[in-house]
């Protein structure tokens, strides 16, 4: 009966109680799917629940990353090498101008 099928890293939403999550781990072994939802707490599926659920797939809601512990930034997907974070405090406007 779901829509979608377990993706790790993508986002649903349970068609039941309207909560995100996102897939954290698929393991085909174990028959587990884990998911953390957007608050925070860790929850899992076997494939037989998953089956008979309404998940359907979301974009990940914008402020995805509040809740999840020990994240990285290279963890956020994102590849842009800008250095914003670097001290600029010896840095004058004389550096700036060609």
């Amino acid at each position: 009966m779901s829509v979608a099928d377990p993706i790790l890293g993508n986002w649903y939403q349970d068609e039941a109680t309207s909560r995100s999550f996102r897939v954290v781990a698929v393991d085909d072994e174990n028959d587990s799917i884990e998911v953390q939802f957007l608050n925070g707490d860790i929850g899992g599926y076997d494939f037989a629940s998953w089956d008979e659920s309404l998940f359907f797939p979301i974009e990940a809601p914008e402020d995805w990353s509040a809740p999840f512990d020990d994240l990285e930034v290279d963890d956020l997907g994102y590849s842009d090498p800008d250095q914003h974070g670097r001290d600029r405090s010896d840095t004058t406007l004389e550096d700036f101008l060609d």
